[in-house]
């Protein structure tokens, strides 16, 4: 085994160590380390010292904070619940109030409908006591009544009877008279309504023969009679192809059931007043021996 050396540092010699010169230097290297390592455990037992004294005062620090906190957390706590508490105090006096307003109204409702109800019931009881009343005043009145109709029932009949027979009397003659009259009344219309529809029927039958000689001489002027003038219904001026007056034809219509003679001296005797050439009867009634039309008395 080859022996340890070591080096000078002033002239860099080798020399060897042999075990006589090494245990001092050994020993004083071995006293040297341990005093270094007492130094280190020493140093390391302070570090250790103050890293637990550290940890002692984090820890301290940390339950120092934990307190605060909790301690806040208390006081926040107990802020929040009187808070909560004041909120709930007062939303609940509220509530309170207003179930309180409210039971107060409905108390003056009540009180309002009870009264009302007892006035009800005392004007029913005031009108079943009226009807009460009125009843036994109308039994009194109807037994009065009764006896006095009875009292003057027979007297009563005799003058009603009495009366009854005179005005029927007069009732009768009344009526006789006016049957009379309105009999008068009858006899004077239906003598009206036989000349208005006498009349009315020659006016439309003038109308028809003037509309029928118009359309069967469109060139001929065809005139009516005017009322309270001659005789007759339409006059005829027959006009030649220049215009010029050729004659005049009078015309008379009759509607009767029977024909008279005495129409055609009437109507010779209108012919004349006219200034007429020609004659004309149309009458629905003919005379004897004339089936269409003829030429009488000419």
């Amino acid at each position: 085994m080859t022996e340890p050396t070591i080096t000078c540092p002033n002239c860099k010699t080798e020399i060897k160590l042999t075990e006589s010169l090494a245990a001092p230097l050994i020993e004083s290297t071995r006293r040297d380390f341990e005093k270094r390592l007492a130094l280190k455990d020493s140093d390391i037992a302070k570090k250790e010292e103050a890293l637990r004294e550290r940890e002692e005062a984090v820890s301290k620090a940390k339950q120092a904070i934990d307190d605060q906190v909790a301690e806040k957390l208390l006081v926040e706590r107990a802020k929040i619940v009187s808070e909560e508490s004041k909120k709930a105090r007062l939303a609940l006096q509220t509530d309170f109030d207003q179930k309180t307003r409210e039971l107060a109204e409905l108390q003056d409702v009540l009180t309002q409908r009870n009264a009302k109800l007892a006035e009800a019931q005392q004007a029913q009881a005031d009108l079943i006591r009226q009807k009460r009343e009125l009843d036994d005043a109308k039994r009194e009145l109807e037994l009065t009544v009764e006896k006095r109709v009875q009292d003057g029932l027979l007297a009563t009949r005799e003058q009603a009877k009495k009366e009854a027979e005179e005005g029927l009397k007069l009732k009768v003659m009344e009526k006789e008279q006016t049957i009379a009259s309105m009999q008068t009344q009858i006899e004077e219309l239906k003598r009206r309504a036989e000349q208005g529809s006498q009349q009315l029927q020659g006016e439309v039958q003038e109308l028809e023969l003037e509309a029928l000689l118009r359309a069967k001489f469109p060139r001929d002027t065809i005139e009516p009679v005017p009322k309270g003038e001659f005789g007759g219904d339409a006059l005829q001026r027959v006009m030649g192809p220049l215009g010029q007056v050729c004659g005049t034809i009078l015309w008379e219509s009759k509607r009767t059931k029977n024909w008279s003679d005495g129409w055609l001296v009437k109507l010779r005797d209108d012919q004349r007043t006219a200034k007429a050439d020609i004659a004309i009867i149309v009458s629905q009634t003919l005379p004897k021996d004339v089936e269409s039309f003829d030429l009488v008395d000419g």
